[in-house]
């Protein structure tokens, strides 16, 4: 009998054609994504997907901010998207995001961890950990950003000394063109590596400089249309080539650099006299026990997110300030005048001077808001089943946050695809405005906004005291972005023409 039935099975088998056997398998396939991919009751709606990849071709990445404007004209204020076998929801309106990010905010606390993530951090660090292991290094790093300096007049001094230096830098180009990128990224980067390693570093310190560059290519990387395929398929994609593979690679060089700083500093180890947060850190390993998330692999991980939050955000600003300042001369004229006024050419700018600078104050707010460096916000991840806005969303369903449309809102901003200071001014006088999140809210909220801030006045009140910001001669200036993580400026040059 049994023989019986394996000649049958086999005689099936011989009969079987190959293209029956892969019409079959891919017809298989297609009934389990349907299967995996049934969509619960009151579900978000959105754009059709795509079997496997979802909705990955519906959009160009460059112009991505655009098509979800106007997906949010067709589908709503919850839109679904999906990215592979994640699922995500992309929430619009200062009422909805308010209700997610505070009323709601224990269940949209986490962080969503992407195979990519995953491969270069594990659940490790400040940005993407959630959970306990977040609690624990999140307090722990305002308490000792706070201890070097973080709201301190010590700290704002730093500052005031890099601007310094940064006004120095840019007179040695003697008022011709040149990409003010890495000069702004130098000067940023120093305040938090002041605090991270207790060192800065020469703007001509080749080694920095490099790292800078890895840091720039790794948020440009990690936006490509191949990294988004490795989040989908990451089991195929780390046997192929491509940026990915560019992207660890940058990965694994800014983890070595952040380790020989650590190796040396125990040399030469003082735990009760901590020099920066590596030494406080270090510290802190010797209280914890089995299941304490303070381990090396963690600190690591920390000090490149310090580093990398503490420099790419405020520099990226801080380069669209300066390229707004040479398209909008009429802008800059008043910002100059202000300042001549209020504290003239050779004082140094500080925070004491922000409330007596109303129009400066409102320019840097405009820049934030059309810099719009942070178009979706860093993502959230659902971490109960959820109702919001009557739509069911399921554990696990990644957060995004529009602030493209709360930045472009024409029911809150009079011009809202124009560079206007007048948004954030009221009778002369600075105006703060609730539908302006260029730090998000809630209990993850930017731990670094109050540093932010300051170097953001200072460094752009010093630059605008010194410097008339202009287009080189026969080149015209763009708006455009560059699209990766943050959207940066497309690479451009300026003159820094010393003010007399």
């Amino acid at each position: 009998m049994l023989s019986m039935l394996g000649s049958l099975v086999s005689a099936l088998w011989a009969g079987l054609h190959p293209r029956t056997l892969l019409l079959g398998t891919v017809a298989f396939l297609f009934f389990a994504d349907f299967l995996k991919k049934r969509r619960p009751k009151n579900y978000p709606p959105g754009p059709r997907r795509l079997p496997f990849v979802g909705n990955l071709f519906s959009f160009d990445l460059e112009q991505s901010p655009v098509q979800i404007q106007e997906m949010v004209k067709k589908y709503g204020n919850v839109i679904r998207l999906e990215l592979g076998d994640i699922s995500m929801v992309i929430v619009t309106g200062l009422p909805l995001i308010k209700e997610a990010l505070v009323h709601m905010d224990h269940n949209f606390l986490d962080r969503p961890l992407s195979p990519i993530r995953e491969h270069v951090f594990k659940k490790n660090g400040l940005i993407m950990s959630s959970g306990l292991v977040w609690k624990e290094q999140r307090r722990f790093a305002l308490m000792t950003l706070r201890n070097f300096g973080l709201g301190k007049k010590s700290l704002e001094e730093r500052i005031q000394e890099e601007a310094q230096h940064l006004n120095e830098e840019m007179e040695k180009e003697g008022g011709q063109p040149f990409d003010t990128h890495f000069k702004i990224n130098n000067a940023v980067s120093n305040i938090i590596c002041s605090i991270t390693f207790g060192e800065r570093f020469e703007y001509h310190d080749s080694q920095f400089q490099e790292l800078l560059k890895l840091l720039d290519e790794v948020m440009r990387l990690e936006a490509t249309f191949q990294c988004q395929l490795y989040n989908i398929f990451p089991w195929i994609m780390k046997f192929i080539p491509g940026p990915h593979q560019t992207l660890f690679s940058n990965w694994e060089r800014l983890e070595l650099f952040v380790s020989h700083m650590i190796e040396n500093h125990k040399k030469d180890w003082n735990p009760e006299e901590p020099r920066d947060f590596i030494d406080a850190y270090l510290k802190e390993m010797t209280m914890a026990n089995a299941t304490s998330s303070f381990t090396e692999q963690n600190l690591i991980c920390c000090t490149l997110d310090l580093f990398l939050a503490g420099t790419e955000t405020t520099s990226t600003t801080l380069r669209w300030g300066l390229l707004y300042m040479a398209l909008y001369p009429e802008v800059q004229e008043k910002v100059h005048a202000e300042i001549d006024s209020v504290i003239g050419r050779w004082q140094q700018p500080s925070m004491a001077f922000r409330e007596s600078l109303p129009y400066t104050n409102a320019v840097i707010h405009e820049i934030q808001r059309m810099g719009n460096i942070l178009p979706l916000n860093v993502p959230r991840e659902v971490t109960v089943d959820t109702n919001l806005a009557g739509y069911h969303l399921p554990k696990g369903t990644v957060i995004l946050t529009n602030l493209t449309a709360l930045h472009k809102d024409p029911k809150e901003w009079a011009t809202p695809d124009t560079f206007n200071p007048e948004h954030f001014l009221e009778n002369g006088q600075f105006k703060k405005k609730e539908s302006f999140l260029p730090f998000s809210i809630g209990k993850r909220a930017c731990l670094g906004e109050q540093l932010a801030k300051t170097e953001l006045f200072i460094f752009f009140t010093s630059l605008m005291q010194k410097f008339t910001f202009k287009p080189p001669s026969n080149e015209t200036l763009s708006q455009k972005f560059r699209m990766g993580l943050t959207l940066t400026p497309v690479s451009h040059r300026l003159c820094a023409i010393p003010r007399a």
